[in-house]
């Protein structure tokens, strides 16, 4: 596995629910917000199945999931979300999914994207993010490139984009680490806004613990500390 070097100027985080996306990349983009890299969230469901409180309503979580996303975000640096607003458990990799993916990435045109890796297979993976997974590709690739896809998206604002790279979290085989080193604990600060999913998180907890230990774990036989490892393809020209 290579140390990736790079910092853009400009990246986006594609994730199915609030948290995934400090789970996948919180050291990372907490890293590149402090090099100047303007990072935007781009989340596709509201959360609303994501409690095994049995008091809990959809409606009640939606909200207060809404709330931690926002504050997770805050503590590594990012300040603007994009919510398509999609049910929790029912995204599917469709035509209205792919349009959405395709309008924000011609809007935002992020040099880097990350996202979920939908070849995982060594482990469970939720649905919501393996679909997902699989339309950010299709949406880098050909679609948000090429002028004649979602040809009545195109004004002098929203103009096709090439997406330089794509990177994975959650993947069997990663290819490439950086070094997020002194930006380990913003991890988890971020992780722990999440009270209504990581309750009791904290930098001091065994969670938190447990979260600093794989961040050592993935810089091992590298040259520093710790790590955040992600699967990189580079897009087709």
């Amino acid at each position: 596995m290579n140390e990736f070097l790079e910092i853009p100027k400009t990246a986006m985080v594609i994730f199915a629910h609030p948290d995934d996306a400090e789970i996948g990349t919180g050291a990372t983009v907490a890293k590149w917000v402090s090099n100047g890299t303007n990072v935007v969230y781009l989340l596709a469901t509201t959360g609303s199945s994501g409690s095994n409180d049995l008091e809990m309503t959809s409606k009640k979580i939606v909200e207060i999931r809404s709330n931690e996303q926002i504050q997770a975000a805050k503590a590594i640096g990012v300040n603007e979300i994009v919510s398509l607003d999609y049910v929790d458990g029912e995204l599917e990799s469709n035509r209205s999914l792919l349009s959405d993916l395709v309008y924000n990435l011609r809007k935002y045109k992020p040099e880097i994207v990350f996202t979920h890796d939908p070849f995982r297979m060594k482990n469970f993976l939720h649905r919501d993010h393996r679909n997902l997974g699989f339309s950010v590709m299709d949406a880098i690739y050909p679609y948000a490139r090429d002028h004649l896809h979602f040809p009545e998206q195109i004004n002098e604002n929203i103009q096709p984009h090439k997406v330089k790279k794509l990177l994975f979290w959650g993947s069997d085989e990663p290819n490439i680490c950086v070094n997020v080193s002194n930006y380990e604990q913003k991890k988890v600060e971020s992780l722990s806004k999440h009270e209504s999913q990581l309750p009791g998180l904290s930098l001091g907890s065994e969670y938190g613990k447990n979260i600093i230990l794989r961040l050592k774990n993935s810089a091992k036989d590298l040259s520093f500390e710790y790590g955040e490892s992600f699967r990189m393809i580079e897009a087709r020209s």
